[in-house]
């Protein structure tokens, strides 16, 4: 295996790297097997979910009107900004590549 030496410094950190610079075959982690968990029926799986959603600490009508309206017109003043500088450029474009010679 070809390692640079930034790969190798990380590997030795970690221990994965013996001292000859080589990955020892019998230090190869082998993919743990995780246990069998108990699944968890639809009914508790709800019953979890509404009580988490119980923590959240939800915005009030008014803050999230405010909210609305802000992102409405930060969306609005981008693209008339987007739109402007478009109809400038090409207008620049125009202006650039214009031969005037009426043909």
């Amino acid at each position: 295996m070809t390692l640079n030496r930034e790969q190798k410094r990380m590997l030795k950190k970690r221990g994965e790297l013996a001292e000859d610079g080589e990955t020892p075959i019998a230090q190869r982690r082998q993919p743990s097997q995780r246990p069998a968990e108990e699944r968890t029926s639809p009914g508790q799986f709800a019953k979890e979910v509404r009580s988490e959603l119980r923590k959240v600490a939800w915005p009030s009508r008014t803050e999230t009107i405010n909210y609305s309206v802000i992102v409405i017109v930060t969306v609005a003043v981008f693209t008339a900004m987007i739109f402007g500088l478009d109809w400038v450029f090409s207008e620049l474009v125009g202006l650039l590549f214009d031969t005037g010679d009426g043909s």
